[in-house]
């Protein structure tokens, strides 16, 4: 059997559509990511996500649930501190499954990441240039930087060969960061769509 969106097999893991919302503490950050129910509103909790800050090797580890008692999956930095650093996506047993990291030169005008697994290698851009630009403006802008400002951007991850999408985020409105993720290719496993969405929000400002 083969997927439709080629001729090898769908990921061992394959969510098409998914929601990461963000929870703020004073030292970690943490992210519940849910599934869609029919209705599109998010359903069961499928992982839940732990950021420590002030490490030297940024890393999120990933759990079956809230009480963090089965750790399923995570990414972790190959180098320290790096603003273009490479990161490793996991399973349970520490076995690498996707890779990605941020093009830092590209970057400077408008985030880009490469994403990379078994059968897919794709490239994540902001799709607003505009509002790409408008962010960092806004920045530098004296008294204006410090004032928080709900930008919405989205992501889209594509097939540099064909253009075909890979996976999308949609960042939604709220105090808390929220996304909607779609993956309409079958051979991402949902590990590396859920790292890639949540570096999405943690790794964004490095």
């Amino acid at each position: 059997m083969t997927s439709p969106a080629g001729h090898q097999q769908p990921a061992p893991m394959v969510v098409p559509r998914f929601f990461v919302k963000q929870r703020i503490t004073v030292m970690v950050n943490r992210y519940e990511i849910r599934t869609a129910n029919l209705d599109g509103e998010p359903g069961q909790l499928i992982a839940f996500a732990e950021q420590k800050r002030m490490k030297l090797r940024e890393e999120v580890v990933f759990f079956s649930d809230e009480s963090k008692s089965r750790r399923v999956f995570s990414f972790k930095a190959r180098q320290r501190l790096d603003v273009s650093a490479e990161h490793d996506v996991y399973d349970e047993y520490g076995t690498v499954i996707g890779y990605f990291s941020k093009q830092f030169g590209a970057s400077l005008l408008r985030s880009t990441w490469n994403l990379s697994a078994p059968g897919v290698d794709a490239v994540g851009q902001e799709r607003n240039v505009a509002i790409a630009i408008l962010r960092r403006v806004w920045g530098f802008i004296p008294y204006l930087g410090n004032v928080w400002v709900p930008f919405l951007f989205h992501f889209d991850f594509t097939r540099p060969s064909t253009g075909e999408i890979v996976m999308s985020s949609h960042k939604k409105i709220g105090f808390r960061d929220a996304y909607d993720v779609t993956v309409p290719d079958p051979r991402l496993d949902f590990r590396v769509a859920a790292s890639m969405a949540v570096a999405l929000d943690a790794l964004q400002s490095r």
